[in-house]
């Protein structure tokens, strides 16, 4: 039937594609008939494949380009290419959205097909009822578990599935859950029943879930039956009390023996736990010890090349100025000045690295909450930026919202600064920075630093905030390796949280989320 259906609307879109193109030749003059394309493209939503409108969509748009140089009486050629190339492109336009809706179509219907395969194969029994306690959906498990058809079941109370003494007490149950609905597994402290079709019954273990649609309310019962594990419980426990009658007669009969044993095991058990926490102790020692070793190890590496590198610039340039000392040498003077004066910033940058680490291992930097006002914050941390940026770099800043926030301004500034300058650091001349910020009265500030810079691969961001760890490609590039791992121990000061996101040669993205403080 469906395919019968596709080839009639197939036949029409062919017969439509046909009719506009002939209208079209025999009235040039008259673009309306552009429309008939643009109708058959619209008609192949109704095909499955999209071959069919990539096809009518490339058949119009060349009958489109065709009908731009058939003879025009009453128009120049200027109106005609314009006229035409509207045409062509909402002809463009259609067979792209019809595209994205098929592909948005085919999604929803694979969506459809998987929760229904995870509904009618699950192997728990579910039962959908109403606000009045009505089953009006069940899948095979179910019906399978309590061995009637799924006809008979739809329409009927549940308490038709409760073994008849309950049916007071289950009644209250479930008024109590409308009135407090929530999520929660029942049958623990107490033992639950279900009755089958022919009356047997049989225990069950029952989750219980819920939804809202629209006015109506739906609860939804996972059920399992447990008999075979009541089973296996109720020989664990008669072969417990078999053996604690065994136990019991044995305590009586060797009662000096046990005494001397529980001294022994008493001495045992202490020596034991002390070689333990000996044990725990010396592994601990080495595990620092190991760390400490990997951290001295990375430091060393990194001091070695970061501070060896503008000491260089600094004696090179330092020995090339003593060269230049005619008045013409100006320009190649500057030059080597400012060679110092960025080696000597980079040095410094370094410095205060290790300085901020060293506070905040001692504890010695606290959160001063206080209110400031936002934009007047953002204005003077981009204006402090900028003259940092490469060339061409240019910082983009978005800060909808409330205007007040309390927290400490110091500790968000140098948030800030060390997100904004990697952002520049790492991406190249001319590139974006965007600096975007949300904040809501009474609610948290979202700060969020996206560049286009070199990325982050995935290996490498497990260990992005550790200390002096830098990405695989970055090792050229200069800095610490502690930059983040300082932003994280701020935002943690305020109470807040980091989320990175990254792709390698397409930017990175770093936000922070921080909750409002409390003027102390």
């Amino acid at each position: 039937m469906f395919k019968e259906k596709s080839f009639n609307v197939l036949i029409f879109c062919i017969i439509v594609t046909v009719s506009a193109a002939v209208l079209q030749y025999l009235n040039p003059g008259i673009s309306i008939f552009d429309g008939g394309l643009i109708t058959a493209v619209l008609l192949t939503i109704f095909l499955k494949k999209d071959i069919y409108t990539k096809l009518f969509g490339g058949i119009s748009a060349g009958l489109i380009i065709l009908s731009s140089f058939y003879l025009h009486e009453n128009m120049d050629r200027q109106q005609v290419i314009t006229q035409h190339a509207f045409s062509l492109m909402i002809v463009l336009m259609t067979a792209i959205f019809v595209l994205y809706v098929k592909k948005l179509y085919r999604s929803i219907e694979a969506e459809q097909m998987q929760v229904n395969a995870l509904f009618e194969h699950a192997t728990e029994g579910i039962i959908l009822t109403d606000d009045k306690g009505k089953i009006i959906l069940l899948n095979p498990a179910a019906s399978t578990l309590f061995e009637y058809e799924k006809d008979e079941l739809l329409g009927k109370s549940i308490e038709m599935l409760i073994p008849g003494r309950f049916h007071a007490k289950h009644t209250q149950y479930r008024e109590g859950f409308y009135q407090h609905p929530s999520n929660r597994t029942m049958g623990h402290g107490r033992d639950l029943f279900a009755r089958k079709k022919d009356g047997r019954e049989f225990p069950v273990e029952v989750s219980l879930s819920y939804y809202r649609q629209k006015n109506s309310f739906f609860v939804i019962a996972f059920l399992v039956d447990i008999t075979q594990r009541k089973q296996v419980e109720k020989e664990l426990l008669d072969r417990k009390t078999e053996l604690e009658r065994i136990t019991q007669d044995i305590s009586r009969l060797n009662a000096e023996l046990e005494s001397k044993v529980e001294q022994r095991t008493l001495i045992l058990r202490e020596a034991l736990q002390e070689l333990e926490h000996s044990q725990a102790e010396l592994s601990e020692a080495l595990n620092k010890e190991k760390e400490l070793n990997e951290i001295k190890s990375r430091f060393v590496s990194m001091a070695s090349h970061e501070f060896r590198t503008p000491l260089s610039t600094v004696l090179s340039s330092a020995a090339l100025l003593s060269r230049y000392t005619q008045s013409e040498d100006q320009d190649k003077r500057d030059k080597h000045i400012k060679r110092i004066k960025d080696s000597v910033k980079h040095l410094n940058d370094l410095l205060g690295d290790f300085l901020s680490l060293g506070k905040l291992e001692e504890g010695r930097i606290q959160a001063e909450m206080a209110p400031f006002q936002v934009k007047e914050f953002l204005d003077e941390v981009v204006e402090e930026m900028r003259p940092l940026a490469k060339p061409g770099q240019e910082i983009h800043c978005d800060c909808p919202g409330a205007e007040t926030f309390i927290s400490d301004k110091r500790l968000l500034k140098n948030i800030l600064i060390n997100l904004l300058s990697n952002a520049s650091k790492f991406s190249s001349e001319g590139a974006g920075i965007w600096l975007q910020v949300r904040h809501s009265a009474g609610e948290g500030l979202i700060l969020s630093v996206r560049d286009e810079g070199i990325g982050i691969s995935v290996e490498d961001q497990q260990h992005l905030f550790s200390t002096f760890f830098r990405g695989a490609n970055a090792m050229n590039i200069e800095g610490t390796g502690l930059g983040l791992h300082i932003v994280k121990r701020y935002a943690e000061l305020l109470g807040g949280s980091l989320h990175l996101e990254s792709q390698l040669n397409k930017g990175t993205t770093i936000t922070v989320d921080v909750p409002e403080g409390v003027v102390a």
